[in-house]
């Protein structure tokens, strides 16, 4: 499984435990997750924002966009989030940062669409 399915993965876990443990195996202990919404540090942090995101997005979930691309230890790479198998409603592109050991140390997110206020 490549980082951006295990990202994809863990984004849509909702199971706390399951979600925490995916987190733990794709973040480094000192990861950090920003983007416009969020900025925060560390496995919890990171597992709260994702189901805070779940939280706001209900019965939607993340898939991997049209675009990937990496070099040295930095990757960017689009994602949707929506109904499944159908136009997604958010569309976001993320930069990460890898480690040494190939998990996540930071990740950079931009969004692209967001639903009208």
């Amino acid at each position: 499984m490549t980082i951006v399915e295990r990202y994809i993965a863990a984004w849509n876990e909702t199971d706390a435990d399951a979600r925490a443990k995916a987190v733990a195996e794709l973040w480094t202990e000192d990861g950090t997750y920003t983007d416009p919404l969020a900025d925060v540090a560390g496995h919890e942090a990171i597992a709260a924002v994702i189901e805070g995101a779940q939280g706001m997005f209900q019965g939607f979930v993340f898939s991997a966009g049209e675009v990937y691309d990496a070099h040295h230890d930095v990757a960017r790479f689009t994602w949707h989030l929506g109904p499944e198998g159908q136009e997604p409603v958010v569309v976001g592109f993320d930069v990460v940062q890898l480690a040494e050991d190939g998990r996540i140390r930071r990740v950079l997110g931009f969004l692209d669409k967001v639903p009208a206020a």
